[in-house]
């Protein structure tokens, strides 16, 4: 039954295309004949749920589909054991596809529209990460079977890119060079809107902050101590003081890492983790010149050391008109997503459920029209950024969730696992 409803939603897009352009009529039923598949691959993702750099079962069911399809697999790349790049072809073109797999902690969810988690504690795709690999290697294939037919030239390359929600796989990647043939690249991710995006996205940085001090017991003679854990609060008083002299474009978030193991004694040793974000590299720069100084001078203010360690950043996206323009060209002629009643009632169900002020509007399936580019991106940030400042981007959103989803909740995990998700 679901097999038929999604074959049901293509077969006009088919027509369309079928009287211009018999390359792209085969695309589409490259996507159809692989179609259970490649719902197989993105449940089974889902289903194993694997957060950054741990995405071991995620990359090899991604990799042993590719190398069943005759892909050429390279495994471990960039030194990153769930890292992997497929390729099929040769000779120019090559054109790049991006596939993410990593989920999000402590949002595993069953695919229904009640909270309930799958695994208590687990992970679970609250971005969507299940589909977004699934469905670029359905593509990349479609692709490499038409170079197999003789009906283009080329390279088709799947890059498997590991811990975009943490360290930022893409980033080690592009360090390795791999990007630097490509041609053209691209990606795209679940959305609750259809659009081929004209938006950019967040610079960022994430640091560890660290502070050094002298531990003591805390009752007997704590003034033989020095806390580092007071450093630690000086320096998130001063960030947040901070809040009031940054841009509206300006994002900084933290989390204690470690602030002592028990109340009697001073801690010797806290950190800080905080994420910086702008709409530009320059923007960042300037936060995080101003944090080294906050936290210096926390140091300073409780007698201990400070360290910052730098863990991985992200570049603002280069955003691709003339890509955009050929993307919104090919999703006009796709038409519309098609929901059923059911599939409506669950989008509305959930939203409901999750509550907090959102609003059940259903699901949009629309194709939304070219935006113009905005001064600031909205609020986030992604590797695929470093990629656009090496090779020409073209980035696709498609609709998973309900419309105006809260993501990274376990409103988005339960969509990816059904119906919703695989159209």
């Amino acid at each position: 039954m679901r097999t038929n409803l999604l074959l049901a939603c293509v077969t006009m897009s088919i027509f369309a295309f079928a009287q211009n352009d018999p390359n792209k009529t085969a695309v589409i039923f490259s996507v159809e004949k692989h179609q259970q598949e490649l719902i197989n691959l993105s449940d089974s993702v889902w289903k194993y749920a694997e957060t950054a750099l741990k995405e071991y079962k995620s990359s090899k069911a991604l990799a042993d589909y590719a190398a069943k399809q005759g892909f050429r697999v390279t495994t471990n790349v960039a030194g990153m054991p769930t890292a992997f790049i497929a390729e099929y072809g040769s000779g120019k073109p090559i054109i790049g596809i991006l596939g993410e797999f990593d989920a999000l902690p402590g949002l595993s969810q069953k695919a229904q529209p009640t909270r309930e988690a799958l695994k208590e504690e687990s992970p679970g795709h609250g971005c969507g990460h299940n589909m977004f690999g699934a469905a670029s290697l359905g593509a990349a294939t479609a692709i490499k079977e038409l170079i197999a037919a003789g009906k283009l030239k080329g390279t088709i390359r799947f890059y498997g890119t590991p811990a975009e929600e943490d360290v930022g796989g893409k980033i080690y990647m592009a360090r390795e060079g791999l990007f630097n043939d490509v041609d053209i690249c691209l990606d795209w991710h679940p959305d609750s809107e259809i659009k081929a995006n004209m938006q950019s996205s967040q610079s960022m940085v994430s640091l560890l902050v660290e502070f050094k001090g002298v531990s003591a017991h805390a009752a007997s003679d704590p003034w033989n101590g020095r806390s580092a854990l007071d450093a630690a609060e000086f320096f998130t008083h001063g960030v947040n003081y901070y809040r009031e002299h940054v841009k509206p474009s300006v994002r900084m978030h933290y989390v204690f890492k470690n602030g002592g193991d028990v109340p009697n004694v001073v801690p010797a040793y806290a950190s800080v983790w905080i994420w910086l974000r702008d709409s530009k590299r320059s923007g960042v720069t300037v936060l995080q010149k101003r944090i080294n100084d906050i936290a210096k001078g926390a140091a300073m203010m409780a007698g201990v050391e400070s360290n910052i360690k730098l863990l991985t950043g992200d570049y603002d996206l280069l955003v691709n008109e003339t890509g955009a323009k050929a993307l919104q060209a090919n999703l006009e002629t796709l038409g519309p997503i098609k929901y059923t009643q059911d599939e409506t009632d669950f989008a509305n169900r959930i939203m409901k459920e999750y509550g907090n002020g959102t609003e059940a509007k259903g699901l949009n399936g629309q194709i939304n029209p070219l935006e113009t580019t905005k001064p600031d991106p909205e609020g986030g940030s992604t590797g695929v950024g470093d990629v656009s400042y090496i090779v020409p981007e073209i980035t696709l959103l498609t609709t998973t969730a309900p419309y105006k989803a809260p993501w990274h909740s376990w409103v988005v995990v339960a969509c990816g696992g059904m119906s919703i998700g695989h159209k």
